[in-house]
């Protein structure tokens, strides 16, 4: 079976990490699930060879799509990555990766393809297992705290009732930044995502 690619979100897994900052990606597979079941077929998986939750979803536009949640913690995300797009033969350059963003305002949206990891554990982990930085990152803003000591506090906290509102909207801009993506190129994802920053409402 021949995959389009990999969508992986990025999170922590507990009852304990549901809703904060750090788990965004888990959070974004929830909702592109959704649409995906109104629109195409979505199976789920047995990831317990991945350390993963994990789905098949199949989409008249997107393709072939495997979709999942590591479940072996952000620092160590690439375990799961790495073996599932080994397994499938599926190539880095055909995975997308949700995750949080420190570096941009709640609830703002950008796409890029390589780069660095600016820091992001569960990209530092991925990028070491494949090799490579080259595959697609969806990146929702979470925001930056007040001071740089707490940082680890912020990621792993959930968000203020303002900042939750912007993300929740701006989890609809990264659907569509996705799926812009996926009907055309990274190019136009990106400029998607830049053309909607200001526009939270």
């Amino acid at each position: 079976m021949e995959y389009t690619g990999l969508l992986a979100g990025l999170g922590n897994p507990g009852t304990q990490y549901a809703g904060t900052r750090h788990n965004v990606g888990f959070d974004f597979v929830d909702i592109f699930l959704h649409k995906a079941e109104r629109e195409g077929s979505v199976a789920s998986l047995s990831g317990s060879k991945f350390k993963c939750e994990l789905w098949k979803v199949q989409h008249p536009h997107w393709g072939l799509w495997l979709v999942c949640k590591p479940q072996t913690f952000m620092n160590l995300s690439g375990e799961s990555v790495q073996p599932l797009l080994a397994w499938h033969k599926i190539q880095p350059a055909q995975l997308v990766v949700v995750h949080d963003e420190l570096d941009i305002p709640a609830g703002e949206v950008r796409f890029k393809v390589g780069g660095g990891n600016a820091g992001h554990n569960g990209l530092k982990s991925i990028t070491q297992m494949l090799g490579t930085p080259d595959f697609a990152r969806l990146r929702v803003g979470i925001g930056r705290p007040a001071s740089k000591g707490d940082v680890t506090h912020w990621v792993l906290g959930r968000p203020a009732p303002a900042d939750s509102q912007s993300m929740e909207q701006g989890f609809a801009t990264a659907l569509q930044t996705l799926l812009t993506y996926f009907r055309g190129d990274a190019a136009s994802a990106a400029r998607y995502a830049l053309s909607h920053k200001n526009n939270l409402a």
